[in-house]
């Protein structure tokens, strides 16, 4: 699996020569990005077809730091480079005008590096440590929105340390009771001892649900997107905050006792569904597209919830599915949305919601793209967000006793229909004048579709999918 430590290594590379070669920087990390796609894609055959193993790093087996490339860890990276990619190629086409800083590239080629990693490793050392560095990246990236940006900044910044604070201790207290960092043989340990990992699997839940934005824990994210650039929020949203989701699943699906488990499952399911609901109403009331796209991920993100908690309490294997077409489907959608939202605040020349009237005669391609991902974030068929809801749905018909989270799903689906169509319907309003000659560039608009168009495609290869998720 040399290809893996390659395309690891390959952002990280030209994030170092992207600070020396500021001029080149953008084509540096975009060519990474490029470059990564085609290894990944390997990986992931090779990964399917041979099974899960251990990476290799000359002689020396890096199981000792226990790193390991499964399928379902080979697709989420194929996604990351893909968003990546994606983000890199639109913030190339108009970074000029955009204002975009040239830290930007660097930075975000550590977002991927580091991303990355935690996939990569079952250790919990390794990841806090990738988890609390692509944190600072994060807040670093708010940043680049300029002097507006330092108040939001400062907020992620003490609420995320205030999550790596948690974590770290609930790692400090695992490895105290079982003396190792290793997943697998935290795994074991709690198996063969009588020793209780309640409060450190507690303590690293919250920090986890602060750094994911997890309702109610979600305070600093909507300002944070409301400053940042289009391509910093898309990144964000896309990517950075599915680290803490990744982590939080593994925790609980592989240190949960049947206790804790019940307990944990209850806690999922009601944040989750409040989640839905609150962050939902407060998308539909958002006066801003921006604000209005931040809440709709605090909402979205509590379909994660849901299926997570039912996965705690049902054995079915189309609620791990669910919860991983989820952040897929979401990750893809959320990019294109702020992609398109980014684009025409640019090119319209305004951040409220009557800048987008008429945007299908003015923008047709971006307002297409903002259409197609909030299609998939409704539960269209067929998109990437409909299959993680029938995935998460079919369980729920053959249980009664979970009726409450149907209704659940059915308010949060129409809350989504509200906002996204309140968007779409005065989109069609007649445009307003605008200066002779206007013509806004195409070729990010077809960069913001195309995470949108993918979101759809997933519906393809649907079946593939399922299977390396565990069907």
């Amino acid at each position: 699996m040399s290809q893996v430590l390659v395309a690891l290594a390959l952002p990280l590379l030209a994030a170092v020569l992207a600070l020396y070669w500021r001029r080149q920087a953008a084509w540096l990390v975009w060519l990474a990005a490029l470059l990564n796609l085609p290894l990944l894609a390997v990986a992931l055959w090779q990964v399917v077809t041979s099974g899960s193993q251990p990476l290799l790093l000359s002689s020396i087996e890096t199981e000792l730091l226990h790193w390991q490339l499964t399928p379902l860890t080979a697709l989420l990276m194929l996604l990351v480079a893909s968003i990546h990619f994606l983000v890199a190629s639109y913030s190339l086409s108009q970074w000029r005008f955009a204002g975009l800083s040239l830290y930007f590239w660097p930075l975000a080629a550590l977002v991927q590096s580091l991303f990355f990693v935690l996939l990569l490793s079952a250790d919990l050392l390794f990841w806090y440590l990738s988890l609390e560095l692509l944190g600072l990246v994060a807040v670093a990236l708010v940043l680049l929105g300029g002097k507006k940006a330092w108040q939001a900044a400062l907020r992620y910044l003490l609420l995320s340390l205030a999550g790596s604070l948690c974590f770290l201790l609930g790692v400090a207290l695992l490895y105290t009771q079982y003396g190792s960092f290793a997943l697998s043989e935290l795994t074991l340990g709690i198996v063969e001892s009588s020793a209780d990992p309640r409060l450190a699997l507690w303590l690293m839940t919250l920090g986890l649900m602060l750094k994911a934005a997890l309702w109610p824990l979600h305070w600093w994210l909507p300002a944070a997107h409301l400053v940042a650039p289009a391509a910093v929020s898309a990144l964000h949203a896309g990517l950075i905050i599915k680290a803490p989701l990744f982590l939080l699943w593994m925790l609980w699906s592989q240190l949960a006792t049947p206790a804790i488990a019940e307990v944990g499952s209850v806690w999922f399911l009601l944040t989750g569904s409040l989640a839905l609901l609150a962050g939902g109403w407060s998308a539909l009331r958002a006066p801003l597209p921006k604000l209005m796209i931040a809440h709709s991920t605090v909402a979205q993100l509590g379909y994660g919830l849901l299926a997570l908690g039912l996965m705690l309490s049902l054995a079915d294997p189309a609620l791990e599915q669910a919860f991983w077409l989820f952040v897929m489907a979401h990750g893809l959608a959320k990019a294109a949305a702020f992609l398109a939202i980014g684009e025409m605040q640019l090119r319209l020349g305004g951040k409220r919601l009557t800048t987008f009237r008429g945007a299908s005669q003015t923008m047709p391609l971006a307002m297409f793209a903002l259409a197609v991902a909030g299609g998939s974030l409704i539960g269209l068929p067929p998109s990437g967000g409909f299959l993680a809801k029938w995935q998460l749905l079919v369980p729920l018909w053959q249980q009664s006793q979970y009726w409450p989270v149907l209704l659940v799903i059915l308010l949060g689906t129409l809350l989504s229909a509200g906002y996204v169509f309140r968007l779409v319907v005065l989109a069609f309003y007649r445009a307003r004048p605008r200066p002779a000659g206007f013509k806004a560039p195409v070729l990010p608009q077809w960069l913001a579709l195309m995470p949108a168009l993918l979101v759809w495609g997933l519906a393809l290869f649907s079946l593939p999918l399922l299977h390396w998720l565990g069907g």
